[in-house]
């Protein structure tokens, strides 16, 4: 982690408002919340408002599916070295249909061995992304021989969104959720 304490303390159930209760109420998974959950609740408008968009990016609404979602979803978080962001969506990859060997790919980047042309593209997507701002000519040519203009903006987008996320998770210091593993060292 790149900061060993949080510098937006996650906080606990006792010390929630009833709005920030009902918030939390839909995202308790097993008794548990995330601390990313735990800390974006310091903000109540901010991080009901955001949930909108999160949950759309990660819902069966998107046009991509949730392999091709997760392989953009961990490449960005790689780039931005957000551990919390990489732990947690290397769980949601596998379940996914990710391979342990795919997860390895990502990190390694999209000149890595055993990628199909298209995979390749969607992690390239997130460097392009990630690196100029801008998906390269020769990526978008890739990806839209499959893809429309829906799941160009979805992809897209899915990658915003969590650079987005993994830039908050870096900068307010969320700390890994109990039983994640974080980069492989």
């Amino acid at each position: 982690m790149r900061l060993s304490t949080p510098r937006v303390r996650p906080l606990q159930d006792n010390e929630l408002s009833d709005e920030q209760k009902e918030i939390m109420k839909p995202l308790t998974r097993n008794g548990r919340v995330f601390n990313i959950f735990r800390s974006m609740i310091n903000h109540p408008a901010l991080f009901r408002n955001w949930l909108a968009y999160a949950n759309y990016v990660l819902s069966k609404r998107s046009s991509i599916s949730a392999r091709d979602r997760e392989i953009a979803i961990l490449r960005i978080g790689w780039l931005c070295q957000a551990e919390y962001e990489w732990a947690q969506h290397v769980i949601i990859g596998k379940a996914s249909g990710i391979s342990e060997q795919e997860i390895d790919q990502i990190a390694a980047g999209p000149d890595a061995p055993g990628w199909s042309e298209f995979d390749a593209a969607i992690v390239r997507a997130a460097d392009d992304l990630h690196k100029d701002k801008i998906v390269s000519d020769g990526t978008w040519k890739v990806l839209t021989s499959r893809y429309n203009d829906a799941q160009m903006l979805d992809l897209v987008f899915a990658i915003g969104q969590y650079n987005l996320v993994s830039m908050a998770l870096n900068t307010f210091g969320v700390q890994l959720d109990p039983g994640l593993q974080g980069f492989k060292k």
